[in-house]
């Protein structure tokens, strides 16, 4: 086994292992963000929903689904990044439910920072279409329903089944090998039962093998195109399934698909890989 294959991205697929399991970890619990140093009054003032700033931007607080206080974990320097990622991670676990409206100074207040991080984050997941700005509210967390998600696993299937499949022409063995390690971080994760956790390690997978293919643009659609996939449903299904048993087993697939691949098996991998996507994963 060759841990130490070097991507395309300049990486070695060890490293890029070792960085899916820490990330998955920190997936794995909810709204792991930074205890923060004590915020001045003014911020205090303006950002704990009865201040100025607040008023101004009319961001009521009463009337919210009351959310887990988070755990202190990170550092200071990345709060924005850390504040996003907890929001995607509250996504994915369905503690953000669909249709829910959330103020930023609420969440702020949850997370122990400022209110400006947790709006800066919100308006990236606007752009990305997981929340949308309501006006003297806040932010509500989108309504997605089984067809938005049907479509989302075909266009995932349309970009990603013919580049996996023109790889296992070209990619030697070897290479193919030397992502054993993050194939099998997947199925770790998928044990733990936590579907954060296995959407890290799974996304982790997928950019991989696609990472192969040379074209960082390629990876990155197909990651937000994966991440958006992970949203619940309506009434907080989640996508795809979600149990124990249904994760661990779709992460076997990658671990199968790994042996096609080293094996030149090309039919065996085409059938893996239209299977794999009609699971939605």
């Amino acid at each position: 086994m060759k841990q130490g294959t070097q991507g395309s991205a300049g990486t070695t697929t060890g490293e890029a292992a070792a960085a899916a399991e820490a990330a998955a970890r920190n997936a794995g619990s909810r709204y792991r963000v930074p205890a923060q140093p004590a915020a001045g009054e003014a911020d205090r003032r303006r950002d704990a929903g009865g201040g100025r700033e607040s008023s101004v931007r009319g961001e009521h607080t009463h009337g919210e689904p009351v959310l887990p206080r988070p755990r202190p974990a990170v550092q200071r320097p990345s709060v924005r990044g850390q504040v996003l990622a907890a929001l995607r991670t509250a996504l994915v676990t369905g503690d953000l439910r669909p249709g829910e409206v959330h103020s930023a100074p609420v969440l702020a207040e949850r997370f122990g920072v400022s209110a400006t991080p947790v709006r800066e984050a919100m308006q990236q997941l606007a752009q990305e279409g997981a929340v949308e700005v309501v006006p003297n509210r806040g932010f509500r967390v989108v309504e997605r329903s089984a067809r938005e998600l049907a479509e989302l696993a075909e266009v995932r299937a349309l970009i990603e089944v013919p580049v996996m499949l023109r790889l296992a022409r070209t990619v030697p063995p070897e290479r193919w090998a030397g992502l054993r390690p993050l194939a099998e971080a997947t199925v770790r994760a998928a044990s733990s039962g936590c579907r954060a956790t296995y959407a890290e390690a799974d996304r982790a997978f997928h950019s991989a093998v696609l990472a192969l293919a040379g074209n960082q643009q390629l990876v990155g659609v197909a990651e937000e195109l994966h991440r958006r996939a992970q949203w619940p449903l309506v009434g907080g299904g989640a996508p795809g399934g979600g149990t124990r048993a249904e994760l661990v087993a779709d992460a076997h697939e990658h671990t199968a698909l790994l042996d096609a691949l080293v094996a030149g098996d090309l039919d065996v991998v085409r059938a893996l890989v239209g299977e794999h996507f009609n699971g939605a994963e």
